[in-house]
């Protein structure tokens, strides 16, 4: 015999008539016309070929036949409700296991530190956390989320923007005094500056060179002797004296107040690189997830507003 969707439908009306002792407090349960739970019930005893009910004017009871159906399926359709209350519960609540595959640069220098209040508020979760250059294919590798920065690739992901931080042109003081200082984006062009390249995760290629000023948009084709895909790597050459670096401003702000860093090109400064999060539908977004994204987004508009 076939179980097909009507037979498990039928026994939950089947179920909903036992519980509520008669065919019309079953349908008001249900939802359902008393004619409706009726005819159920007779499509659930012909594919039985066995009487469930026996009927009177004034009663229904159950059947020997539909006694023992019952208490076979009674504890399986309990158990079943108890799954679905589970797994309601999980789209409202925060609880269980969280994968994120976060950039490193973002993980370390801004949400880490402020990771604890996050935890505390919510100590029923187990966020891992795997920092990566690359994407990959989260759904595959079993991420509920990802943080990276760039401009999103096509795919089914949906992507949301965290934030905007701007491209700025960077040197020492060191530096400076040592190389002087360009008048023009085009002198980090001519050989006599020392350009520090960050290699692209995504393409293993050196990312472009490019300045912006209002819509105007330069590339630079700029070469040097060091190529790092670390971005402390980048800041700490840089600091050195190493020589000029294309840098998020987000992460050298205080550098820059400092006087540690200084703008090079603060009249071409309009570059711009987002942050995205990353998920595999927008719909039923469980409760986790969207915590976490909160979270996220409360800490990218403190950072944007810095």
């Amino acid at each position: 015999m076939t179980f097909d969707e009507r037979m498990f439908s039928g026994m939950g009306v089947l179920a909903a008539v036992v519980k509520g002792g008669s065919f019309a407090a079953a349908a008001e349960a249900l939802d359902m016309t008393p004619s409706g739970v009726s005819r159920a019930i007779a499509r659930l005893e012909q594919r039985l070929a066995v009487r469930l009910f026996e009927r009177t004017t004034r009663s229904v009871s159950l059947s020997e036949e539909g006694r023992r159906l019952y208490d076979q399926i009674a504890p399986l359709l309990s158990a079943l409700e108890e799954a679905a209350g589970t797994m309601a519960e999980g789209r409202q609540s925060v609880r269980g296991r969280l994968r994120v595959n976060i950039d490193p640069f973002f993980s370390r220098l801004i949400l880490g530190p402020r990771l604890g209040s996050f935890m505390r508020r919510h100590p029923d979760l187990r966020l891992d956390l795997i920092t990566r250059e690359q994407l990959g294919d989260m759904v595959a590798e079993g991420f509920d989320l990802a943080i990276r920065f760039g401009e999103p690739a096509s795919s089914s992901l949906i992507s949301r923007k965290l934030l905007d931080t701007r491209i700025l042109t960077v040197a020492s003081p060191a530096y400076i005094k040592a190389h002087g200082r360009p008048d023009t984006p085009r002198e980090l062009e001519s050989g006599k500056h020392v350009c520090i390249q960050y290699r692209d995760p995504e393409t293993g290629r050196p990312f472009a060179w490019n300045v912006k000023r209002g819509r105007k948009l330069i590339a630079l084709r700029v070469d040097g002797p060091l190529l790092v895909n670390d971005v402390g790597t980048m800041h700490s050459a840089c600091l050195a004296g190493f020589g000029v670096a294309q840098v998020m401003e987000l992460g050298v702000e205080n550098l820059l107040a400092e006087g540690r860093l200084i703008n090079l090109l603060p009249h071409w400064s309009d570059e711009r690189f987002p942050l995205h999060a990353f998920y595999p539908s927008r719909n039923y977004l469980p409760a986790k997830t969207r915590a976490f994204l909160d979270f996220v987004l409360s800490i990218t508009g403190q950072a944007a507003g810095d």
